[in-house]
């Protein structure tokens, strides 16, 4: 996690061991311990938080374009309509060329 060598963890301890002593250190470090712990669930708490919100926003941005579709779908389905309606209103009147 944090990318430290054998040597570095070694050098801390001893400091701390040092600034802290020898009967306050494991009562710091179980403290320090959970610290990180509820740190950690915490950002594994935000971090599926916005997880499932770029979820909802995908399925909310699939379901405006279905309804974008479907009014397309509306939209086409009611011209051709009007074409079918203009069709069989020229078939059914005379015309001024025909004969009679």
């Amino acid at each position: 996690m944090f990318d430290l060598s054998f040597a570095e963890l070694a050098l801390i301890a001893v400091v701390a061991l040092l600034v802290l002593g020898p009967e306050r250190l494991p009562g710091v470090a179980r403290t320090a311990g959970a610290l990180l712990r509820r740190l950690r669930n915490s950002w594994q708490g935000v971090r599926s938080e916005i997880e499932r919100e770029l979820a909802a926003e995908d399925i909310k941005r699939s379901i405006r374009e279905t309804a974008r579709s479907v009014d397309l779908r509306a939209d086409i389905e009611s011209a051709g309509e009007q074409i079918r309606k203009a069709a069989s209103e020229t078939t059914d009147k005379p015309s001024a060329d025909e004969p009679r």
